[in-house]
């Protein structure tokens, strides 16, 4: 219980240790409703930013306007001053040099870009031959790592700023329309006074920024994550391979266990597929689509559920100890369900802007509450399981549930492991420096329960000898829960013997030798022709009454 205990805290803990997606590098603004964005993203050295106008250049130029776009590119040591700084703080961020707190250094680099009209706003051009110049915040004086100048030699069309080392960013623009006089075409005049919300309504200007580097749009943050899920994709592939082997040379001896081992692997390995195609998705065109990521967290919140059952099913000896599961199927059911209907929720808002509310909150919970339940069942169950067979003495069924609780235990020492290291590194820190590691706190997860499936594959293979591990249909494991202490004892006390050769010894001086010689010589033979089975078909299914039961057990005893 106190592993259990330990477990259930490792989970609850683990559950506020989700990612939250991957970084886009694609962002569309409508800046008739919005004159300022702020785009936040980890970059490699030497990635560039490009903006780009979209709109309708007949409406726009009725309104004979033009164009000031400034923009603030501002990196940072420290990971949560980029990423959990509140857009309103970010904005006034806007030309302010200074750091926000003595150890958080960084370094900045801002400029402005001037349209005369809106023909040259939507036309494509080379902005800068070289960009502007990389300055430190103030009240530090090191240089930026890793630079490796700032003069962009192919003159690509639509870049306005550049990185200078591997780190957080935060890129501000500022959007500002003023009016032309015709008058004054092509020259700027102070007294022009900014536009309204008003005068831009009738027509559509969006604001497009994209940022690309070594290895096209993605960041250096969610390129491990990429890899690790093309990895988890080839050995869910290897998985299903090898299962798929075993199901069709073992075919005649199959559980139906192993069915729901072989529905977890698929699902996982779809998993994984959705996934990483999400980040391929991002890497080339900047972006995902939400529909297919919206999917990916119901496939996987499909495969968790279902990942729970197994483990339960497992723990309570379905097929192996306990023939049917009999009342536990409505609480599995309804704990399955539950999982799956606050995980799905949990998922679609995370993915789509809304974790922060309170259904959010709710859901991530009830979330921790079901799988405290799960584990802890599953730590109760193993325990009846494992003392059952310790009573009937069946060696090798409790050497695989042996092999099983081991590597629950192993899970619940690692789990203490990473959670203490991920709330040193992440949680409880003033200034995040290890973010490079932060996929790891995603994929430790994954990779644990990968582990958990890999043994319950191993211990769980079909084999020419898995009924060894079925159960075998005795009337007197046809019980409730309740009667399963007494039930093994039984079969104990005659393990090891023939029930015939105990009545045999009973009546050994009222029987003559010869006759007792050719009723043992007929018993054997029907032992070795006739299975034991027969008879157990023959009974009734279901026993509810404890004197139906008691008849029944004589009247089999007088049979054999």
């Amino acid at each position: 219980m106190t592993y259990a205990s330990v477990f259930l805290s490792s989970l609850l803990l683990s559950s506020l240790c989700r990612s939250f997606g991957a970084e886009v590098s694609l962002w569309k603004i409508d800046v008739n409703l919005q004159r300022d964005g702020v785009f936040r993203k980890t970059l490699y050295p030497n990635s560039t930013i490009f903006m780009e106008f979209q709109g309708d250049l007949a409406a726009c130029e009725e309104k004979k306007l033009a164009f000031n776009v400034s923009w603030y590119l501002r990196s940072s040591i420290c990971y949560n001053e980029v990423f959990n700084t509140p857009d309103n703080t970010a904005k006034t961020m806007f030309g302010m040099h200074q750091k926000l707190k003595e150890d958080w250094t960084g370094f900045y680099s801002q400029g402005s870009i001037y349209f005369e009209d809106c023909a040259s706003l939507f036309t494509q051009k080379v902005y800068y031959k070289e960009f502007q110049p990389v300055l430190p915040l103030s009240g530090q004086e090191e240089k930026p790592t890793n630079q490796t100048g700032n003069v962009w030699e192919n003159k690509l069309e639509g870049a306005v700023a550049q990185s200078w080392s591997n780190s957080p960013y935060m890129f501000l623009v500022r959007f500002h329309p003023e009016v032309r006089p015709e008058a004054s075409r092509g020259r700027r005049q102070t007294e022009n006074s900014d536009v309204s919300s008003d005068s831009l309504e009738h027509f559509s200007l969006t604001m497009m920024v994209k940022v690309k580097g070594p290895h096209d749009y993605s960041s250096p943050a969610d390129w491990p994550l990429m890899m690790f899920f093309m990895v988890m994709c080839i050995v869910y592939v290897l998985f299903g391979a090898l299962w798929l082997l075993w199901l069709v040379c073992y075919w005649r001896d199959l559980l139906r266990i192993q069915f729901w081992i072989g529905a977890v692997i698929i699902l996982g390995m779809l998993e994984k597929a959705v996934f990483y195609s999400e980040y391929q998705s991002i890497r080339y065109s900047g972006d995902y689509n939400h529909h297919a990521v919206i999917f990916g967290e119901l496939l996987s919140a499909l495969k968790r559920s279902l990942a729970r059952i197994l483990l339960l099913i497992v723990s309570l000896g379905y097929g192996i100890v306990r023939p049917r599961l009999g009342t536990t199927v409505p609480r599995l059911v309804a704990v399955g369900l539950l999982y799956l209907i606050f995980s799905s929720v949990e998922g679609v808002l995370r993915v789509t802007g809304g974790f922060s509310g309170t259904v959010a909150l709710i859901a991530n919970l009830s979330l921790s509450l079901i799988d405290s339940c799960v584990m802890w069942w599953v730590f109760i169950s193993l325990s009846h399981t494992t003392r059952l067979l310790k009573l009937r003495r069946n060696v090798v069924k409790l050497s695989l549930y042996q092999h099983f609780t081991n590597t629950l235990i192993f899970s619940v020492l690692a789990s203490i492991i990473f959670i203490i290291w991920t709330t040193k590194q992440f949680k409880f820190v003033d200034c995040q420096l290890a973010w490079r590691e932060m996929w790891v706190d995603d994929a430790f997860w994954r990779l644990l329960f990968s582990t958990i499936l890999l043994v319950i594959m191993v211990l769980l293979r079909p084999s020419v000898n898995s009924q060894r591990f079925s159960h075998s249909p005795l009337i007197d494991e046809d019980v409730d829960e309740d009667d399963d202490v007494k039930e093994p004892m039984l079969n104990e006390a005659f393990e090891g013997m023939k029930m015939r050769g105990a009545k045999s010894e009973t009546h050994n001086s009222q029987k003559p030798l010869g006759k007792e010689s050719s009723q043992d010589d007929d018993l054997k033979w029907v032992e070795d022709n006739v299975p034991t089975t027969v008879i157990d078909v023959a009974l009734p299914a279901v026993l509810d009454d404890e004197e139906e039961l008691l008849k029944t057990k004589m009247e089999r005893s007088k049979m054999e």
